[in-house]
């Protein structure tokens, strides 16, 4: 434990944890300032299917990716799928220990099984990637099937990662309100 600059005890639990959130909030910001918009404008203004929190169907699929230019597809499969590669774990583990962390210690062990279902938030998101390079592989000739797959991991995904963020926000919220009472 050490004393940070204004004199409060910093663990290195807690260091540690800041320099994973800084690292999750970068990658997410290129994604989301550069690698996402890249794609969208390759595609003529329609969003990628990482932006469609609420699915797709396969007529909207297609017109995504008869829209999106030989440039925008190699993009996708390589810039943004390389950085996919990493968001989601991170996130995972942001939300994790974020969750797992702000629970009452005095629920022991149950802190980490409760936080637990945020793996899912990987899971789901990589189930996701996967479909997305095969349909950015098959192009605009792609089955309904493999359509509804990949549209179903980013439903699953994005649900998932609201309740395990709202989840944190709670947990904020309630470790603040009961900060303000103590003083």
């Amino acid at each position: 434990i050490h004393p940070d600059r204004t004199g409060l005890l910093v663990t290195r639990w807690q260091r540690a944890y800041v320099l994973l959130f800084a690292v999750t909030l970068t990658v997410y910001a290129v994604m989301l300032l550069w690698s996402l918009p890249a794609i969208t404008a390759a595609a003529g203004g329609l969003p990628p299917f990482d932006l469609r929190p609420g699915g797709y169907t396969a007529e909207q699929a297609r017109a995504f990716l008869a829209a999106l230019s030989p440039a925008g597809v190699a993009f996708y499969r390589t810039v943004q799928h390389r950085l996919d590669l990493f968001y989601p774990a991170l996130l995972a583990a942001t939300l994790f220990f974020g969750i797992a962390r702000l629970l009452p210690q005095r629920l022991g062990a149950w802190r980490w099984i409760c936080a637990a279902p945020t793996v899912l938030v990987a899971a789901f998101d990589y189930a996701e990637n996967a479909s997305v390079a095969a349909m950015l592989a098959a192009g605009p000739d792609l089955s309904e099937e493999l359509v509804h797959r990949a549209s179903n991991w980013t439903v699953l995904k994005s649900g998932v990662t609201t309740v395990a963020m709202v989840a944190v926000l709670v947990l904020l919220l309630w470790r603040g309100f009961a900060w303000w009472q103590s003083r």
